[in-house]
């Protein structure tokens, strides 16, 4: 499948960190996304989930984020809230 390119902003500190994060997991932050997303995608339409990234952190956060997005608990930010624009 062609892919596409999306231009993503992040605070500075979190772009720092997931570099580092992605380099110690040899991976690449993309992938991380990627994972992410089909993770997100394959939940929302019933399938198995497997992870590929099976860094206990990563793992955890992607648990807390779904459960989060499932049970209406998230908190929504504008971009203004989030880079003070």
């Amino acid at each position: 499948m062609p892919k596409t390119r999306i231009n993503l902003s992040l605070d500075q500190d979190l772009a720092d960190f997931a570099k580092i994060f992605a380099s110690e997991n040899r991976t690449t932050f993309a992938d991380i996304v990627t994972q992410y997303l089909l993770a997100l995608k394959r939940e929302t339409e019933g399938e198995s989930v497997e992870t590929i990234l099976a860094h206990p952190a990563f793992k955890n956060a992607m648990e807390n984020a779904q459960a989060k997005l499932r049970n209406g608990t998230t908190k929504w930010h504008s971009y203004d809230d989030v880079f003070n624009s």
